[in-house]
């Protein structure tokens, strides 16, 4: 009899276990002050001077992470958003465009700023060395890998392809997903620039 008891307390327990592990795994995830964001030194391409966290406070932004040899989100995601605010009617001290590189080893300051005036000069780049990337991407949450291309002798890289929205506080706002409905994006860059 007591062995019976054991087992079906043990049983419990398990199920008790897998329903917590599911719950926590399935459960939306928010990203907050501790969580989104984070120190970070990069250069812009506007100023060529040092760029961080702290200068994100003052204006929303909406922040992409890409490379300048993308052969299709990074450009495509820039002219969208360009698109956006030009749609609002945004000033640049309404709304600044921020392309984060992923790809130090290629994307130069220069060479940024070059592959940048394609979409105007209301977009300004960040680029970093090896390890100034790696910690944007940390604080950011934000994954990139090298991927080797048989149709080109340029590597690509994947990497997250969400635009990133930062009120003018410097905090997380939300995201506009790749391919989202321009309906969709525009409200919701109309809803940041107004909070």
């Amino acid at each position: 009899m007591l062995a019976k008891v054991r087992i079906v307390l043990w049983a419990l327990v398990a199920l008790a276990a897998i329903s917590a592990t599911v719950i926590f795994f399935t459960r939306p995830i928010t990203p907050s002050g501790s969580m989104f964001g984070g120190p970070f030194e990069m250069v812009s391409t506007a100023s060529g001077e040092t760029f961080t966290q702290d200068d994100l406070v003052g204006t929303p932004t909406l922040m992409f992470f890409g490379y300048t040899y993308c052969p299709d989100v990074c450009p495509t995601t820039l002219a969208e958003a360009t698109g956006w605010k030009e749609q609002l009617g945004l000033s640049d001290d309404e709304l600044r465009i921020i392309f984060v590189s992923v790809d130090p080893a290629r994307d130069t300051l220069e060479h940024t700023k070059a592959y940048l005036s394609n979409f105007g000069p209301e977009v300004m780049g960040l680029v970093g060395d090896e390890a100034q990337t790696e910690q944007i991407k940390r604080s950011y949450g934000v994954f990139s890998e090298k991927v080797e291309s048989e149709s080109t002798t340029e590597y690509l890289v994947n990497h997250t392809a969400s635009v990133f929205m930062i009120d003018d506080e410097g905090e997380f706002f939300g995201t506009i997903a790749w391919g989202e409905d321009t309906d969709a994006a525009l409200d919701k860059v109309r809803r940041l620039t107004e909070a």
